[in-house]
């Protein structure tokens, strides 16, 4: 079972997409730059293979169905500098430990995926940015350009795509190790709670929940009952397709089915600013085999809604689509029930998630871009009242979280108050949530998945 680079399907795929406005793009000052560096990339092994694809697709059916849960989170700015073990490891323990809590309160499976090995690019609201008067090329993420504010490291740069490549390579072999190795194995459900995050709220309410796993474990071996999915768990990646050059280059046509997947990650999703109906974006997604998400605002309409399901699932493929809501706390009880609604009435089958975090950013008065956390909370909770009240399922969350214990963003039951901020403020673009905020979060959506059983 391999993919491979089909010089036709490139050479269509980008002629194609050539006649469609592309948003959110680097303005590359060598085209010919460009073409080497994508030219290296096509010469590049897979990242990830078309078989994981298809069975996150099986997966993420199950969640449109209502019998599983999917948690995603990561980092909202990948950096190269980020790819070491300590902070690859201390994400996905953050990700085990939510994905723990959930699956113990829901008792239904949790589908588990990284925002990692790919979320290089960001958009932004402003190609340019200005300090002291000085004019340069905004930060798009270190696929494009550097967080430095000089001339030289704002430059877009081609090769940061081959690098890019890189980095997602290693992040995918040290969480494949990680899995593979025994650090996921579900025996090890107190070693992930080490640490800041042993001594919060919420880490000591993770410890009892712990022991009682662990009670469940011996147990099972008491009565010689063995599952092999207690040592080991699948964790797919994903990433905003953002930047066109570097997610057509490493498309591949699957040998088994002769189908062309995106093997830079397993799940790519277009997001708010680059989801327009006649733009490049949502034609290339609508050309690649992988599972696809969405991300909806409280500008989206029905209509709207539909026109996207249209041209993303025409064949209404279970777990083909996820509609990935990002309304704000303020807006997600009135924004998202017309379109849930509208979906409901076609029969339109697809996984709904909420992202808690888009909606309810603000600038803090010391010019940190900050979240609080109450609203991220709020939001959450707005999302299952919808869901419950509509009578369909809650499917996931999408967060941006780190396993590190940074200040950046406000509240939590280890408050984090606006003057404190500046303390570890350590994103290169938006604010996330620390391990033990993230846990926090987790124990609310139990309480919901709870509730909602």
């Amino acid at each position: 079972m391999t993919s491979h680079a089909d010089p036709d399907l490139f050479a269509e795929l980008t002629a194609e997409l050539s006649g469609f406005p592309a948003a959110q793009q680097p303005d590359w000052p060598d085209r010919g730059a460009v073409d080497q560096a994508v030219s290296e990339l096509r010469a590049m092994p897979p990242l990830v293979f078309a078989g994981e694809c298809d069975l996150l697709r099986e997966r993420l059916a199950a969640v449109s169905r209502g019998e599983a849960f999917l948690l995603q989170g990561g980092d909202c700015a990948e950096t190269f500098d980020g790819v070491t073990a300590d902070n690859v490891r201390n994400k996905l323990k953050t990700l085990l430990q939510m994905a723990v809590v959930l699956t113990y309160a829901a008792s239904m499976p949790v589908v588990k995926v990284g925002r990692l090995a790919g979320q290089f690019a960001k958009p932004r609201s402003k190609p340019t940015e200005i300090r002291d008067g000085v004019t340069l090329p905004a930060f798009r993420g270190d696929i494009v350009n550097g967080f430095e504010f000089s001339e030289s490291s704002r430059t877009p740069d081609p090769a940061r795509m081959v690098r890019a490549y890189h980095a997602s390579a290693a992040t995918l072999n040290l969480t494949r190790a990680f899995v593979g190795g025994g650090f996921a194995d579900l025996h090890q459900v107190h070693a992930w709670n080490t640490d800041f995050v042993r001594s919060s709220p919420a880490g000591q309410r993770y410890e009892r929940l712990a022991g009682r796993i662990d009670q469940a474990l011996r147990f099972m071996r008491a009565i010689e009952v063995e599952s092999e999915n207690v040592h080991k768990v699948e964790l797919y990646s994903s990433h905003e397709a953002l930047l066109l050059d570097y997610e057509t280059a490493l498309t591949r046509v699957d040998s088994r089915t002769g189908q062309p997947y995106d093997v830079s990650g397993h799940f790519v999703w277009v997001g708010e600013r680059t989801r327009q109906l006649d733009g490049a974006h949502l034609e290339f997604a609508s050309r690649i085999r992988n599972p696809i998400g969405v991300k909806v605002g409280p500008t989206t309409s029905p209509d709207d809604l539909m026109a996207l399901a249209e041209k993303l699932d025409p064949d209404r493929e279970p777990g083909r689509l996820t509609f990935v809501s990002r309304m704000g706390a303020k807006a997600i009880r009135d924004g998202l029930p017309p379109l849930i609604e509208k979906a409901i009435a076609s029969g339109l089958v697809a996984s709904w998630i909420c992202d808690p975090m888009h909606g309810n950013t603000y600038e803090a008065p010391s010019g940190h871009k900050t979240r609080r956390f109450d609203d991220v909370m709020d939001e959450v909770r707005g999302f299952f009242e919808v869901h419950r009240t509509l009578g369909t399922h809650p499917g996931g969350l999408h967060v941006e979280l780190t396993g590190d214990d940074v200040t950046e963003c406000v509240g939590g039951g280890d408050p984090i108050a606006e003057d404190g901020l500046h303390s570890r403020y350590e994103t290169v673009c938006d604010p996330r949530l620390n391990r033990t905020q993230s846990l926090e979060l987790a124990f609310l959506v139990a309480e919901l998945l709870d509730t909602a059983r």
